[in-house]
């Protein structure tokens, strides 16, 4: 069929054309955030999940959602060895510009410009950033060179001066997992904090299933100031929905057994319902769209899958790391305990735990229970399969 029309969008991130599966964390967000702006206590959010099941879609929505209720908001990007604080801190720059965009310079914009000059003076004293803010700096506040007290006292500023104009703040950050326990515990303490004034401040983040447990040893009150609903893959009814709805859009129809053919290949993992939505719309001469559609292009999708959105992680592993995921591989897709990986790739489980702790930290593996390991890839048990197949 015609591939202009083609209404699927398989992408990191990208949008896909019916949102299916989400509505009770969409519910629960809009809620959040009424309850925020009206000073009630209302929990910040850490997804969690697994590679592509629509978590920095669903971090995106929450951010419209969020410029539609009215507050200022800001989306960033973790990732592993960047400076997650001087990327806050231009975000937070951003935001109180904006907030004084909006009628004019209040006074507490103008303290909160204040407590940001010190703040950026205090994270930038070896010169290496460009923060300029044409206003004094406000003297003991935001400038004690501890992070958790800096960033707690600059969360107060920009909620405050968002109040002050009617609004609240927003700050949604993706791959939380990549942050370090020191940043992580300060962000912590600082949502702590606002939480305990009811100011109008939700951060929003999203990770890896790791999380929960990362946030836990940063700081140990951390449940109680979080939500962490976990999103995984979705139901036969919910995937058929994401295919059947876009095509309907369009004039065209699937049949059911296309549909169930389609989950049994993709188990419902999001990015793949559209990966595969894509191509047999491509490959379909017309409507309905049939299982013989879907059966026909198989080798092909798998191999796409294969060269692109599994061989971009496998190939940045050492033989070793290969070697280790292989032995996990052999033993199916679920959560595996490490003694039996360790027989597996033949050697004792105390000399492999560092190399399992490099793979948690590069997020390949995570551990949903004491010595267990489980992919953060879903299906790359199978991938695995296919890339090693003379495994011994």
């Amino acid at each position: 069929m015609e591939e202009v029309r083609n209404p699927y969008g398989p992408g990191a991130g990208t949008p896909p054309p019916a949102l299916v599966g989400r509505e009770g964390e969409l519910h629960a967000f809009h809620v959040k955030l009424q309850r925020t702006l009206a000073g009630r206590p209302a929990k910040s959010l850490l997804v969690t999940g697994l590679r592509g099941v629509g978590k920095t879609v669903l971090l995106n929505r929450f951010v419209d959602i969020a410029d539609g209720a009215g507050y200022a908001t800001v989306f960033m990007e973790a990732s592993a060895g960047s400076d997650f604080v001087a990327a806050l801190a231009a975000h937070v720059r951003s935001l109180l510009y904006e907030l004084d965009r909006r009628g004019g310079l209040s006074e507490k914009v103008k303290r909160a410009l204040r407590v940001f000059k010190s703040f950026a003076a205090t994270i930038n004293a070896a010169g290496s950033l460009a923060f300029s803010v044409d206003i004094d700096p406000e003297r003991g506040a935001a400038d004690s060179g501890d992070l958790a007290i800096d960033l707690t006292a600059l969360f107060v500023a920009l909620a405050e001066a968002a109040r002050d104009r009617g609004r609240g703040v927003l700050i949604a950050i993706d791959e939380v997992q990549y942050l370090g326990e020191r940043e992580l515990a300060a962000l912590i303490v600082a949502v702590h904090r606002t939480s305990q004034l009811s100011l109008p401040i939700v951060v929003v983040a999203a990770g890896l299933p790791q999380v929960p447990a990362l946030a836990g040893e940063a700081k140990s009150y951390s449940e109680r100031l979080f939500d962490f609903p976990e999103i995984g893959e979705l139901s036969p009814a919910d995937a058929a929905r994401a295919l059947v709805e876009p095509a309907r859009a369009q004039g065209v129809t699937f049949t059911d057994d296309a549909t169930g053919e389609i989950y049994r290949v993709t188990r419902g993992y999001p990015f793949f319902v559209q990966k595969w939505g894509y191509d047999v719309w491509n490959a379909a001469p017309g409507s309905p769209i049939g299982i013989d559609v879907v059966r026909g292009i198989h080798e092909r999708v798998i191999g796409e899958l294969d060269r692109g959105f599994f061989r971009v992680r496998y190939d940045r592993l050492t033989p070793s790391q290969k070697r280790y995921l292989r032995a996990m591989a052999e033993l199916g897709p679920g959560p595996q305990r490490s003694g039996e990986i360790a027989d597996r790739y033949g050697a004792k489980v105390t000399s492999l735990a560092p190399m399992r702790g490099q793979l948690i930290n590069q997020g390949m593996i995570y551990s949903p229970a004491h010595g267990d390991t489980a992919f953060t890839v879903p299906l790359f048990d199978e991938f695995l399969r296919r890339a090693e197949p003379d495994f011994a």
